[in-house]
């Protein structure tokens, strides 16, 4: 197994245990997301640079190292986007059931 691979793996399950061990907060998150634009940002300014680190851990290219990672990155905002979706949908959820028992509730006290 190559260096690439132990990364990737090792990226993915830290993803999966971020989102499922729900040791995400918005502050994490910011983090996250200020790290992963600085550093994409040294990237950009420093091209050769992505080379030598791809070169370093078994990829050809820099770019296509940058992609392989970008596909963590995605799969990371992909989750990100779900939980935020799954926490909207129980908050909703919480609200409707509110509205219906209050409405039942005075619905019999003014029959």
């Amino acid at each position: 197994m190559s260096t690439v691979q132990i990364i990737l793996i090792a990226g993915l399950l830290l993803i999966i245990a971020y989102i499922y061990l729900r040791l995400r907060s918005a502050m994490v998150d910011a983090i996250v997301f200020i790290l992963l634009g600085l550093v994409g940002t040294v990237l950009v300014i420093f091209p050769d640079f992505t080379t030598r680190i791809a070169n370093t851990i078994g990829i050809g290219r820099g770019a296509d190292m940058i992609f392989y990672f970008s596909i963590l990155f995605f799969g990371f905002v992909c989750l990100k986007l779900y939980a935020r979706v799954r926490k909207l949908e129980q908050q909703l959820t919480k609200i409707i059931r509110d509205i219906a028992i209050f409405q039942a509730e005075d619905a019999r006290t003014n029959s």
